[in-house]
């Protein structure tokens, strides 16, 4: 499939509602993997895919649908939950690179069914480099091939079998037009002399560690920041574990097996027994009755906690420096080097027609600026930043320092 004949220059955008040559069945079984394999590696050229997970429906973001398209090819959409294990998907595309949009979205999940690029072209993160206003899909496919795709099937239930006819339409029009968007990039980016930093930086997505939980989980809890007090921090903690650990159990999301609203609820009001909880919605509930003991002994193992054992009300202490409003008290200098750097790194943006976020990851340069390393560059460096971003905002940095040198005050960490 080639979609370049369309214009993009057209004032109407074509819609697409369905591929053009028809669905393919989806692979949900070894014999027909084992086709689809083969096919994969029959193609030519790169192979554009994406993933569908039932996120705000099942626990975790575990890809429900994995689709793929590749010239030579064609389209070929598997069931990830028949077939957990696509390892043969990658060895069949060993050297070929992949195409993602918003490849950090969907790496997690593709890696977890045993599918591992080992060369990455991300149209998402190109459209940003470019500096385009609208870098979702939809958007860049209107932009670059003049076509018209429909979002309205992202949130939908993935583990749904069978799947809706409307809905493998969706999932595989995100890959069939995604090879001829990725050809498109390309030439824009090559024009701007900006491909060989695009692809320093699809690498450094390919790259990038696991992402680590951060401490306290239970602290995102929606509406918790309006409880102080230790003991009802302590409820709203061991019903989150209780309700994350049920949820893991029977693959619900933990929204829809206890609402944080809930929650906080609980936490929130003073109970004597299971009968009051009940008054609390949704705990009451028909739904509920069959947890109810396990909510109730949550709270009830909350109120039994010795007072070390409660948690702080200001929640653990995160390393670096902190927010930038509490510079200028605990640090006027690197404060003042903030300013400076901030407006330097703006009108960067403005000039390279590149995202400030994309010209330095925001955390590393704003440790870097409170900390006023002796050798800046190295320090951008060892926190993981690309030389095309060290060479751009390196110096900067480096005149800020000169201006607004450190007077000893110590490095501080946000409580």
């Amino acid at each position: 499939m080639n979609f370049q004949a369309f214009s993009p220059e057209t004032a109407d955008v074509v819609p697409l509602e369905a591929p053009p040559g028809g669905l393919p069945s989806v692979v949900d079984t070894p014999a027909a993997l084992a086709d689809a394999v083969q096919a994969l590696a029959g193609g030519h050229g790169p192979v554009a895919a994406d993933s569908e997970r039932a996120s705000g429906f099942r626990y975790g973001a575990y890809a429900q649908l994995v689709q793929f398209f590749r010239r030579g090819t064609g389209l070929v959409l598997i069931d990830a939950v028949a077939l957990p294990d696509l390892a043969a998907v990658s060895q069949a595309l060993a050297g070929t690179e992949w195409v993602l949009h918003a490849a950090s979205q969907d790496l997690p999940c593709l890696r977890d069914v045993g599918l591992e690029p080992q060369v990455l072209f991300d149209t998402e993160l190109g459209a940003r480099l470019l500096g385009w206003p609208q870098v979702g899909l939809a958007g860049v496919v209107a932009r670059t091939l003049g076509l018209g795709l429909a979002k309205a099937y992202s949130a939908q239930d993935w583990s749904r079998r069978p799947l809706p006819q409307q809905w493998l339409n969706y999932a595989a029009l995100d890959v069939l037009v995604l090879v001829d968007v990725r050809d498109a990039v390309a030439r824009e980016l090559e024009a701007a002399g900006k491909l060989d930093l695009a692809r320093a930086e699809f690498q450094a997505v390919l790259e990038a560690p696991p992402h680590v939980p951060k401490p306290d989980p239970w602290r995102r809890t929606s509406g918790v920041h309006a409880i102080r007090d230790q003991r009802r921090l302590a409820v709203v903690r061991e019903l989150w574990q209780a309700r994350d650990a049920l949820a893991q159990k029977i693959d619900l999301a933990p929204g829809r097996v206890l609402p944080d609203a809930a929650i906080v609820a609980a936490a929130q009001a003073d109970l004597a027994n299971p009968e009051q909880l009940k008054t609390i919605h949704p705990f009451g509930a028909k739904g509920q009755a069959k947890w109810l003991n396990r909510w109730w002994g949550a709270i009830q193992r909350a109120k039994a906690l010795p007072k070390g054992k409660l948690p702080s009300a200001k929640g653990p202490k995160h390393p670096g420096p902190g927010a930038v409003r509490s510079w200028a008290k605990r640090n006027p200098a690197a404060a003042a080097r903030w300013d400076l750097v901030k407006a330097a790194v703006a009108q960067l943006s403005d000039a390279q027609a590149i995202p400030a976020e994309n010209l330095m990851q925001p955390d590393l340069l704003r440790a870097v600026v409170f900390d006023a390393p002796a050798d800046v560059p190295a320090a951008m460096a060892a926190g993981g930043a690309r030389p095309w971003q060290v060479g751009l905002v390196a110096p900067l940095v480096e005149r800020a320092i000169v201006e607004h040198p450190d007077q000893g005050n110590p490095p501080a960490q946000e409580q």
